[in-house]
């Protein structure tokens, strides 16, 4: 007799499943016709991915920027210290979530001076950050906040944003201009141009 591959109750079809595990797996819910299931990722699923999508693209580009500007970096943040850990933290609300999910994305060294900054990178389509955007009681006072829109990447420590200041769509805080890293402000041009073009219709 075949057996699910799943569950092992009886299927019409070696190496297949039955009924129940095919209607979980597909989503297929009996009320509703099978030309009418839902298809793909569900609206919290899908913006929770395009989410990290976004956040991994504006990531990268952070990365290569230094980079190609000499610098060490070594990606901090739980993905990369705990794999995995993020799809397990889903709805989790314990102390140690939190603290987990708050690391920075990258340490990055200064090749001459050989000083070490924490840096958080966050995309903002709005070119907008403000201490509200900041998890409360982000432990990183130290930590530079790099944000990546369409148009600029700004730059700005935690500790400004305690004091109030802000990242807006008007404001110079422009990552070029940040005298701790001294950077070529022509590579972070042509860094902003790729940000254009990957971000221009989100």
């Amino acid at each position: 007799m075949a057996e699910c591959i799943e569950c092992g109750s009886y299927t019409k079809f070696n190496g297949g499943l039955c009924f129940s595990c095919y209607k979980s797996q597909n989503n297929i819910v009996d009320d509703i016709p099978e030309k009418d299931q839902p298809k793909g990722l569900n609206d919290k699923d899908f913006n929770y991915r395009f989410g990290m999508i976004k956040g991994r693209i504006a990531e990268t580009l952070i990365q290569e920027l230094f980079l190609s500007l000499g610098y060490n970096v070594f990606r901090y943040g739980m993905e990369n210290t705990i794999p995995g850990i993020m799809e397990l933290l889903k709805g989790v609300r314990s102390d140690v979530a939190q603290e987990i999910r708050r690391m920075p994305d990258f340490v990055i060294q200064d090749p001459k001076t050989k000083s070490v900054y924490f840096i958080e990178v966050k995309f903002r389509a709005s070119g907008e950050f403000k201490q509200k955007d900041l998890p409360k009681d982000y432990p990183y006072e130290n930590a530079f906040i790099i944000l990546v829109s369409k148009k600029h990447i700004k730059c700005i420590t935690v500790t400004e944003l305690l004091d109030g200041k802000e990242i807006s769509p008007t404001s110079k805080n422009y990552l070029g201009n940040r005298k701790e890293f001294d950077l070529d402000k022509e590579v972070i041009v042509d860094f902003c141009s790729f940000a254009v073009q990957f971000f221009e219709n989100v």
